[in-house]
């Protein structure tokens, strides 16, 4: 048997959860009201910091409440702002696959319980701070050992504009 549950209501639904955001809606034509989210940084423009983060030795891997609570608060440390998350249990090994859907981008994760090790993704651009996700994650799952490996999405020379046209 596997579980699925759902956590995040639709957008218009946003007092029952106060978590959701409301994010205007693009309307095809409106590219004079874009906004540009790519990140200027030591001489580099990039669409957004990818963190690749590995758990191991991590408990309390196979349950739902304590996922969605450490998604939640690692997208409230990050000053991100969440959309809606959608969580998978697996049975009978108890792991969990998911994503939180965020403005920013997202956050996804996959679980084995039976080795202990959990595989998140922190993708985020604009003003959000994605690295301030991984102490969240320490704290929720207790790993014996964490890797974090960053990647900067898109990332070109400022000087390089080529990627414009």
């Amino acid at each position: 048997m596997q579980e699925t549950i759902d956590l995040a209501s639709d957008v218009n639904d946003q007092e029952a959860t106060g978590s959701v955001a409301e994010w205007p809606a693009y309307t095809q034509g409106d590219d004079e009201e874009r906004l540009d989210f790519f990140i200027e940084r030591d001489g580099h423009r990039y669409a957004g910091t990818h963190l690749i983060i590995d758990l191991r030795g991590a408990s309390r891997l196979d349950d739902l409440e304590v996922m969605e609570k450490a998604l939640r608060d690692s997208i409230e440390a990050a000053k991100a702002t969440l959309l809606h998350i959608h969580l998978h249990h697996f049975t009978p090994n108890g792991g969990i696959s998911g994503v939180a859907v965020l403005a920013e981008s997202h956050i996804s994760v996959h679980t084995w319980p039976e080795r202990n090790f959990a595989a998140f993704d922190v993708f985020m651009c604009g003003d959000s701070e994605p690295a301030k996700a991984v102490p969240v994650l320490e704290a929720a799952f207790a790993p014996t050992e964490v890797n974090v490996e960053e990647i900067l999405r898109g990332k070109v020379s400022i000087d390089d504009d080529d990627y414009l046209s």
